[in-house]
């Protein structure tokens, strides 16, 4: 019943700018989190970016500085604007929502940085 749907992944040369979004509709009463991860082949998925619902972020070490994660409540969306890419942000990016005590995952997107 609940759907999230990613949209913004694609190819960019190292240095550039991408800015992912993720909107999640169907039986929401209440979203406590949002946040991004990203995988590779071989190797766990990682927290990118966090948001809660009282507007506090977290941010891995590795992209601090250069992503910026935010919200529309009214659109139960979340973005991630990735700026200063380089070609180690290379990954599936997947969305994740904590709602109705549950978590909803993305299907992901892929994000591919070319030097």
């Amino acid at each position: 019943q609940v759907q999230l749907v990613e949209s913004g992944g694609g190819l960019v040369q190292a240095g550039g700018s991408l800015r992912l979004s993720c909107a999640a509709s169907g039986s929401i009463f209440s979203i406590n989190a949002m946040g991004w991860f990203r995988q590779v082949p071989g190797k766990q998925r990682e927290l990118v970016a966090g948001i809660t619902s009282g507007g506090m972020t977290n941010y891995s070490d590795s992209v601090k500085g250069r992503f910026t994660i935010s919200r529309d409540n009214a659109k139960n969306t979340v973005y991630l604007q990735m700026n200063s890419l380089k070609a180690e942000d290379t990954a599936v990016y997947y969305c994740r929502i904590i709602a109705n005590a549950k978590f909803y995952w993305g299907q992901g997107t892929q994000v591919t940085v070319s030097s």
